[in-house]
């Protein structure tokens, strides 16, 4: 890491005129793994430019027992009510409620477990895409009983575990927070291009499904600060969400087992397109069996 901080302009060469527009030095943004602040820029990303993301660090949840290393990562403030916890997610500021009641589930509430970003570098230039949250029921900390020993490194990287997981008869949502304007299209795009090679031996019910998630996304302009939630009913059964946070119900249901498994393993698999998302989580299985 570079120690010392931007002060100074920095000369961008104008690929692409809408990012090279938006950029600014921050001087209270350290210079970070060749990471630059990109401003909030209403400019949606390109299909290309969509997609294969910049690795980046784990982001712990709150209330945990961490070492002071990790304790700097943490930041949770109440609603003004004082009723309602959240956990902010550092490296975009997304705000998420440590429980709450997804659309379409019949859980009272799930809990946050972890929280992670995802990220577009051009060049040498990252840009966040989105906020995620995995929340589950309480009863998975019972169902995973066999890793109760196992480190956060551990974890993370034991596929069987989240495979587990998966496949364990509870509820569990992805909340994603979009902090970039993206159109509907190129949603689409990347998350058909992540899920197709996971499907290694389609089936009848996977066709349908993927119709109605390019339908749920293709024609659909997602703004900065949408929500979306991916919420997974059991191993062949999840509910799609857009603009969860107002929604009582689902966008689209998806029936297939290939494809409800594929999208777990976009996230949660050897190969996550967040792994400061994945690696928050397992922190949180890690420490929730102290």
């Amino acid at each position: 890491m570079v120690g010392s901080m931007i002060s100074t302009p920095i000369s961008v060469k104008p690929w692409n005129s809408a990012l090279a527009a938006c950029i600014r030095p921050d001087p209270g943004v350290p210079f970070r793994r060749r990471t630059i602040a990109v401003s909030n820029s209403s400019s949606p990303l390109s299909t290309t430019a969509f997609f294969h993301l910049q690795h980046s660090a784990a982001r712990p949840i709150n209330n945990l027992r961490l070492s002071p290393r990790h304790s700097h990562y943490l930041k949770a403030s109440s609603s003004a009510a004082g009723t309602t916890e959240y956990l902010e997610e550092p490296a975009t500021n997304v705000k998420f409620p440590k429980s709450l009641k997804v659309p379409g589930c019949t859980s009272s509430s799930l809990s946050l477990l972890g929280t992670g970003y995802r990220e577009k570098v051009f060049a040498i230039i990252g840009v966040k895409v989105y906020a995620a949250g995995l929340y589950v029921d309480q009863s998975i900390f019972t169902i995973l009983t066999a890793w109760k020993d196992l480190s956060a490194a551990e974890i993370e990287a034991n596929s069987s575990l989240f495979s587990s997981i998966f496949l364990a008869p509870s509820e569990k949502a992805l909340r994603i927070v979009l902090v970039r304007d993206v159109d509907g299209k190129t949603f689409w795009d990347a998350l058909d291009e992540a899920i197709s090679p996971r499907i290694k031996a389609p089936t009848e019910a996977d066709e349908p499904a993927l119709a109605k998630l390019r339908a749920t996304f293709e024609n659909r302009p997602l703004s900065k600060g949408t929500v979306l939630f991916l919420t997974w009913l059991g191993p062949s059964k999840m509910h799609v969400c857009v603009d969860g946070d107002t929604s009582s119900g689902a966008d689209a249901t998806i029936e297939s087992t290939n494809v409800a498994a594929a999208l777990f393993d976009v996230f949660f698999g050897d190969s996550p397109v967040s792994p400061s998302l994945k690696m928050s989580v397992a922190t949180g299985l890690a420490v929730g069996h102290k």
